[in-house]
């Protein structure tokens, strides 16, 4: 059976129960991240006073869906969605975002760090006095691990692109202890695997969280991002209502892992895999470079269950460059107002980053294949917001000029009314086992998987359910190393 390894090691499980009761550190359940109300009083009431972006090791209590959406001092309450209008996306489907930007880092990827770092923590596995964390990321994971690892005081190194965005690397500069820039863009994920074997080569003593391998991301997704889907379903779904699927783009395969989830309690849903236009690895096995910051590409994820994938698309970086204009230059502001957008969504679109808008758009594809109305309803995450892109606005408008009104009107008309069901395929079975096989050359070729569990990831009627059924010893595991460290 495979399965995350939750082997408990007693003696560096000790110095890790020191470190946190140093650090004052008290590890949250899956159960209060899915359910904040049953985080102890005495931490909602210290809350009160701490920032939301703030290295203070209560707010690992803030790594849920549920927070209130405020910069500092805020509490809890329900899941943090939009529904974005026909007007807007030009679909009469009901099209409903996670909003990722009111997690600590401003992104929810420090949730799948977490879900890498705890079952090494609370097992001893990872020695946070000895060991130094190793997070390879696009973007913001390891601008997630580096905060976790921060909390901890332990050393860490953050891995990404050189040509991600100013302000991922500024953040970096003040957390982490080293940066580690990798070449290329956002679809040069080899390079990053590469660097890590460089690493390992050192003799250092390194504990690397690859979130494209680690099961505790696909875990987290699962179980905490699957749940807040689930309760804004049971919210916004009328009587003749239906939910038809999920739409993400693949990345390390974390968020996508929440549609596995929603096909277990509505059997009949989508998930709908996107990825870049300028790199479509799933849909061509092809290859290039791409915009879409957040998002990889050019493999295969290993956590990435492709049996359970219904449809790819593939979206264009020009549409997410242009309509991220659209969404926060004043004039196109304006414009979308003149369009009939309600002022309160046009107000609120800068919480959509590169990746948001491409999931956006890969819902709208998924609405108009499917012919959906509007009793249907389609699902995606904000992975992050524009806090984290101001620079790339700034490079376009040094680079095109102003924005203008004529801009604007192409930009909606083009990227948003006239976005199309081309550059898509419905998968059969042959197309999904051909998207698993790709797994193999990355996985088994380059980084040391086995043959066997790819054959057993595949063909294994249990394969994902074990892993989904460890959360409950994961939280004993959580509850018993809090009770070590005495602070509750």
């Amino acid at each position: 059976m495979y399965t995350i390894d939750l082997t408990v090691l007693e003696d560096r499980l000790a110095r890790s129960v020191e470190r946190a009761r140093d650090r004052d550190i008290i590890i949250p359940t899956f159960a209060q991240m899915k359910d904040p109300a049953l985080i102890p009083d005495k931490f909602k009431e210290e809350l009160a006073s701490i920032g939301l972006w703030d290295v203070h090791p209560r707010n690992l209590f803030r790594i849920t869906w549920h927070n209130e959406p405020k910069a500092s001092g805020g509490g809890f309450g329900d899941v943090n969605y939009l529904e974005l209008p026909s007007s807007l996306t030009g679909v009469p489907a009901r099209i409903i975002v996670l909003v990722g930007k009111w997690f600590p880092t401003g992104s929810h990827k420090v949730g799948a760090a977490f879900g890498c770092l705890a079952p090494r923590l609370v097992t001893g596995q990872f020695d946070p006095t000895t060991q130094k964390a190793v997070w390879p990321s696009t973007g913001n994971y390891c601008r997630g691990g580096a905060y976790d690892s921060a909390l901890l005081a332990c050393e860490s190194i953050a891995i990404l692109p050189e040509e991600m965005s100013q302000e991922r690397f500024d953040w970096l500069a003040n957390i982490a202890g080293e940066t580690i820039k990798t070449p290329g863009s956002e679809s040069n994920v080899k390079e990053i695997f590469d660097k890590c074997w460089e690493l390992r080569a050192t003799g250092e003593d390194l504990m690397i969280f690859n979130q494209f391998e680690e099961f505790g991301n696909y875990l987290w997704h699962y179980e905490i991002t699957g749940h807040a889907m689930e309760e804004v379903l049971k919210e916004v779904l009328g009587p003749r209502d239906k939910y038809r699927g999920l739409a993400s783009a693949t990345g390390s395969a974390g968020t996508i892992a929440s549609g596995d989830y929603l096909k277990q309690i509505f059997p009949g849903s989508k998930v709908i895999a996107s990825e870049a236009l300028q790199c479509p690895t799933l849909l061509e096995n092809g290859y290039g470079a791409h915009r879409i910051e957040g998002i990889g590409d050019k493999h295969v994820p290993w956590i990435h269950n492709s049996k359970n994938t219904d449809m790819l698309v593939a979206i264009d970086d020009n549409a997410v460059i242009n309509l991220a204009r659209l969404f926060n230059e004043p004039v196109g502001r304006e414009y979308l107002v003149k369009q009939g957008v309600p002022e309160g969504i046009v107000s609120q679109l800068d919480l959509l980053g590169f990746s948001g808008i491409s999931n956006v758009l890969s819902a709208i594809k998924a609405a108009k294949y499917y012919e959906m109305g509007e009793e249907d309803i389609m699902l995606t995450v904000l992975t992050d917001s524009m806090d984290l892109y101001q620079s790339r606005l700034t490079e376009m408008h040094d680079e095109y000029g102003e924005y203008s009104e004529i801009d604007a009107a192409a930009d909606f008309a083009r990227w948003l009314q006239g976005e199309s069901t081309d550059n898509l395929l419905e998968l059969r079975y042959e197309d999904r086992r051909r998207v698993h096989q790709l797994k193999y050359f990355t996985w088994v070729e380059q980084q040391g998987r086995t043959y066997d569990e790819i054959q057993e990831q595949w063909y294994g009627r249990d394969y994902w359910t074990d892993f989904q059924k460890q959360v409950p010893e994961m939280d004993e595991l959580i509850e018993k190393f809090n009770e070590k460290v005495g602070l509750i």
